[in-house]
């Protein structure tokens, strides 16, 4: 929706402006928005028509319904409802699925939750970049050497690239060794496992988490707020750069890792 507007409203281009590295006024947020944290889609023309239609079409419907609630946006809801010519806005959030282990869920991993539970209290930072969140053996090996240096109990959930150049779906390693420093697993066995698929709720959820590092999907996001749990922002493609924003700056509710980091999905 802001990029319509810049565009049709303000004449902007915003493919342009996400090249650039300027803050730039949008009204759902209070403070001035880095062009650095626009999504992906608006940096091409061809990806940016296919957004700007969509946001056009908007302007069709009876109402639009958002997973959300006044109390945590309340100036971008505010700012929307006032806008004549969008369609009335309903914010029916929060919606989550807190049932660990229903639905298209996984069940959940006895062995991990008993490693949970031998943690102390408040003691583990859980690293988990979403469904579509993966990073090069280069950057595995980074954080790896991150996390050891650091001391701190952790669960990482790492997952492999696509292995198929026009599939977007990661998968579990067989042996996450393969890519981690040698002797890795060996040293951090007793402060920290890695792992593949996560249940996410329920690791946020259990008594020995502290801290989550995530990628700022608006669900990861609202499970963590929902849950309490304060996170560090790694925003990877999509949106979620914008949301990085919105919890760091815009509310002072997360810290920042980064949020300009972007990744190429496959």
């Amino acid at each position: 929706m802001g990029s319509k507007t810049l565009c049709d409203d303000h004449n902007q281009d915003v493919v342009q402006l996400s090249h650039s590295n300027t803050d730039i006024a949008v009204p759902t947020f209070v403070k001035l928005l880095p062009t650095k944290v626009f999504p992906n889609m608006v940096q091409t023309r061809e990806t940016l028509e296919f957004l700007l239609s969509s946001a056009r079409r908007l302007r069709e419907v009876k109402a639009i319904i958002v997973n959300s609630f006044s109390e945590l946006e309340t100036h971008a809801i505010a700012s929307l409802s006032t806008e004549n010519t969008i369609p009335p806005l309903y914010p029916v959030g929060s919606i989550l699925n807190l049932e660990s282990g229903s639905g298209a869920e996984k069940p959940l991993d006895d062995d991990l939750i008993r490693w949970l539970d031998n943690q102390p209290p408040s003691s583990v930072v859980f690293l988990c970049f979403g469904s579509l969140g993966s990073f090069e053996e280069v950057q595995v090996k980074e954080i790896a050497r991150a996390l050891e240096h650091s001391g701190h109990r952790f669960v990482w959930s790492l997952r492999q690239p696509p292995i198929h150049k026009r599939s977007r779906v990661t998968v579990d390693y067989e042996d996450p060794g393969v890519v981690l420093p040698e002797g890795f697993l060996e040293r951090m066995a007793k402060i920290g496992k890695v792992i593949g698929w996560a249940p996410q709720v329920a690791v946020l959820g259990h008594c020995a988490v502290a801290g989550f590092v995530s990628h700022c999907g608006w669900n990861s996001l609202l499970e963590s707020l929902w849950i309490g749990i304060p996170v560090a922002t790694w925003p990877m493609y999509a949106e979620q750069h914008m949301n990085a924003f919105e919890l760091v700056v815009e509310l002072g509710l997360a810290v920042e890792i980064t949020m300009d980091y972007k990744k190429k999905l496959y």
